[in-house]
């Protein structure tokens, strides 16, 4: 029996743990290239096929010497004896000799030190060096950064910008990814008409479709979609079908409440099966999860504010695991809140609050309006305040906050 059948409300822990459980992660791979991978998921490990650096190199600008020889309490001379740049050959250092070096090049056979240019005193081909200088100061050894065979980037890692720079460092070009998974995203509702249109009396600008596509464009998602569909259940049937043929998973807004025209409920249960629905979560109360044939299906509510945050707390992590991600969980930090509550909600609330400094300490400010119809207070705000249910946080007070650069895309 689903919990739509009780009648109750399920916690957000229980039903993201659930919705999790049902989450099928990608198998099916393709090759691309480094440069167009920010944000795609490794279908395989990359291990390293060299050392980084391949030599041992010089951190400095300076002179490559043999400790040994400039052991003495006073500043040594020497006779330089090469010119070594990045990129070029040395040959073996000569005993009573150094090598003029520079940041990046290979140490010489023999060398076992750099002393840097501002320590030392060059004139008519000697340099002068000063006293106790150490062993290996101030070279980069070999395999210093990344050793030959070493598992750099694991399987179901997301690339970020760091990364992409990482696998070029050891020459790679193309990897294994897993494919993005296409997700359709469609809306309900005749009240509904998209922007550059003129809305007639009763009408409202179709809002949802484009911070769907944002939201899911930010993850490299190939979106599929299907638009607004008509408010009668052929009509949703019909739009479903189309969705779950075209794509791996599908994504609603509106539809999912018990409203006479509210049929996705309806449609969903018709084509597959309904398992999960209303869920103790402030705003999104009307959350659906199901599957149309083998294809899941997310219902979000259709207010902005709610679809904003489902999208975050719940479609996110399951859209990430199911592309195969390995990390899926946002990191969140304690802060203290420069506001009060005055009653506890019996539903967890996501309030959209941004960060507020004073004299170097932060804490975080809540927008006065946080009604589930309201979209401007989450472009206003920097993430979320978690509120858990039942209790009435006060100013000073720490709350978990979930900051929206965490929970976006971005590699």
């Amino acid at each position: 029996m689903s919990c739509c059948d009780r009648g109750q409300l399920r916690s957000v822990d229980v039903m993201l743990e659930e919705l999790l459980s049902k989450a099928k992660p990608a198998k099916e791979s393709i090759n691309i290239a480094v440069a167009d991978a920010l944000g795609r998921v490794l279908a395989e490990d990359v291990v390293s096929s060299i050392n980084v650096p391949p030599y041992d190199n010089s951190a400095v600008d300076g002179y490559a010497v043999i400790a040994d020889n400039c052991q003495g309490g006073e500043p040594t001379s020497l006779k330089i004896s090469q010119r070594i740049p990045a990129g070029s050959v040395p040959h073996p250092l000569q005993t009573g000799t150094a090598a003029r070096i520079f940041t990046g090049a290979t140490i010489p056979p023999n060398a076992t030190a750099v002393v840097m240019q501002e320590d030392c005193t060059e004139q008519d081909g000697t340099v002068t060096l000063p006293t106790n200088i150490n062993l290996n100061q101030n070279i980069r050894p070999q395999g210093q950064d990344i050793k030959s065979n070493q598992v750099i980037l694991k399987r179901g890692h997301r690339i970020r910008a760091q990364d992409m720079g990482l696998m070029a460092s050891i020459g790679i070009a193309n990897i294994n990814i897993y494919r993005p998974l296409k997700v359709a995203i469609l809306s309900t509702g005749d009240e509904l008409v998209e922007p550059g249109e003129v809305a007639k009396e009763g009408q409202i600008y179709n809002s949802n479709r484009y911070t769907l596509k944002g939201l899911l464009d930010g993850f490299g998602f190939e979106i599929v979609d299907v638009g607004i569909v008509e408010d009668t259940l052929n009509a949703t049937l019909t739009a479903l079908n189309e969705a779950a043929e075209a794509a791996d998973i599908i994504i609603t807004s509106g539809g999912v409440s018990v409203g006479e025209e509210d049929h996705i409920k309806a449609a969903i249960t018709k084509l597959g099966e309904l398992d999960l629905w209303k869920l103790a979560i402030k705003p999104g109360k009307p959350f659906a999860y199901g599957q149309v044939g083998n294809t899941p299906i997310l219902g979000l509510p259709g207010n902005p504010g709610a679809v904003f945050v489902t999208f975050c707390i719940l479609a996110r992590p399951f859209l990430l695991k199911s592309q195969g991600a390995e990390r899926i969980e946002a990191h969140s930090f304690k802060l203290p809140i420069g506001f009060s509550l005055k009653k506890p909600g019996k539903r967890r609330e996501y309030l959209r609050t941004r960060l507020s400094y004073n004299q170097g300490s932060a804490s975080i400010e809540n927008h006065p309006n946080q009604s589930s119809g309201v979209l401007s207070s989450a472009s206003w705000a920097d993430g979320f305040a978690v509120i858990p249910e039942h209790t009435t946080p006060q100013q000073g007070e720490l709350v978990e906050f979930w900051p929206f650069s965490e929970l976006f895309g971005n590699g």
